[in-house]
């Protein structure tokens, strides 16, 4: 039969999940379902989504704001000024661990990079640059200083006064507040040498740039609340990377263990289809808004955990590429035939060429980050009800038609 339909993503409604919940016996028995209600059938390498905060909220994975500042109190041994470098300007993701840093120590200061953060949430535009004499790259400005070359700053998007919303925070906590401007990490040592890491993906980088710059103390944020404990929620790995905000005391951590859930899950909807359903975990998707300028990855990865068939990068052939060069010449019906015997006879030369013109222009991006940015656009952060999303026809191709 003709295959007329390529990748399907659909958005799983769900019951609204609690601590405790048995995610092993109960997202199986819900895309059977699904799939029963909305007549489609399951089958080898469809790909089950499961967002990360289903995972952490059946996990129980919580902590509050007095966790934070007991584990970073007793990691600073006495130290009472701290260096924050590089956060990002959000209320659901850092606000309320600054809550938490502020209150283990008597002065902070707090390091933003400009002109935005580094997801890309603008402290201003960008064009503003171009009318000043600041040096992007070597810089530092004191708040004065920022104001008078920038004025005021609100976010575009949710019209907050970052600035001033991180200051109110820290004040509130009991500390006093220095806020600096700069987008070199080292350049906090210049006020103190006690630093944390506050960024996300360059966390790494900055932390030994700081180490080798003179820093006496310095951690980044996967090193808060990262210890095993049974008194509040934690993140061996990630540790505060990845949380959110659940109320304004409490956080909802990144899940943990995550790779024997996404096996677990796949064995038993074997046992109960007889299909081989890879499964993963996804958090952000890993996109840019092109308006807002917004890079959507606040998490430290797309996908903490997922099924073997999942790794690795797609290999794929450009099909408008061939049609417009090594078949240019041919009919609409000749070039369909022959590109389709081309994607079945598909070869070592092709797959372990990386600049292979017949390949150029596809998406040279791990698989779990296409489908884990599929799945957060498809699954939503509102009231969509969907934070599971299974997806259908991803791994076929142009020649591939139904089964006899």
């Amino acid at each position: 039969m003709a295959r007329y339909v390529g990748t399907v993503a659909r958005g799983i409604r769900a019951p609204i999940f609690n601590p405790g919940d048995d995610l092993v016996t109960i997202i199986p028995e819900l895309i059977i379902k699904a799939s029963q209600s909305e007549n489609f059938t399951l089958r080898d390498r469809d790909v089950l989504a499961i967002t990360e905060s289903v995972v952490a909220r059946t996990q129980g994975n919580y902590a509050s704001v007095e966790d934070i500042k007991n584990d970073l109190v007793k990691q600073l041994d006495g130290i009472e000024e701290i260096g924050l470098v590089l956060p990002i300007l959000s209320r659901n993701r850092f606000s309320i661990l600054l809550k938490g840093l502020a209150a283990a120590v008597k002065k902070v200061h707090l390091q933003l990079s400009f002109p935005s953060d580094e997801v890309g949430n603008q402290l201003f535009d960008d064009d503003l640059l171009l009318s000043s004499k600041v040096n992007l790259y070597t810089d530092v400005l004191t708040e004065e200083e920022f104001f008078q070359n920038f004025g005021k700053s609100k976010h575009p998007f949710t019209g907050m006064d970052y600035i001033e919303f991180y200051k109110n925070i820290i004040i509130e906590a009991g500390a006093e507040c220095n806020i600096i401007f700069a987008n070199d990490p080292r350049k906090i040592l210049n006020y103190t040498k006690n630093v944390i890491a506050c960024d996300i993906h360059t966390r790494q980088a900055s932390v030994e740039k700081l180490k080798a710059a003179g820093a006496e103390f310095v951690i980044d944020l996967t090193h808060i609340l990262n210890k095993p404990t049974d008194k509040h929620g934690y993140n061996e790995q990630y540790g505060l990377l990845g949380s959110n905000k659940a109320d304004e005391t409490l956080i909802k951590l990144f899940p943990r263990d995550c790779q024997n859930l996404t096996e677990q899950i796949a064995k038993v909807l074997y046992e109960k289809t007889g299909k081989r359903i890879e499964v993963m975990i996804y958090g952000d998707g890993a996109f840019k808004d092109p308006v807002g300028k917004i890079w959507e990855l606040a998490d430290p990865v797309v996908s903490p955990a997922y099924t073997a068939g999942l790794k690795g990068t797609p290999h794929e052939l450009k099909i408008k590429y061939l049609a417009d060069s090594d078949y240019k010449d041919f009919s609409s019906e000749e070039k369909q035939i022959e590109i389709t015997k081309r994607i079945k006879s598909k070869d070592l030369a092709d797959k372990d060429s990386v600049n292979n013109e017949i390949s150029e222009g596809t998406t040279p991006r791990n698989l779990t980050d296409l489908l884990g940015s599929l799945s957060d656009l498809v699954s939503g952060s509102g009231d969509k009800g969907t934070p599971i999303v299974y997806i259908q026809g991803y791994f076929d191709n142009y020649s591939d038609d139904y089964e006899s």
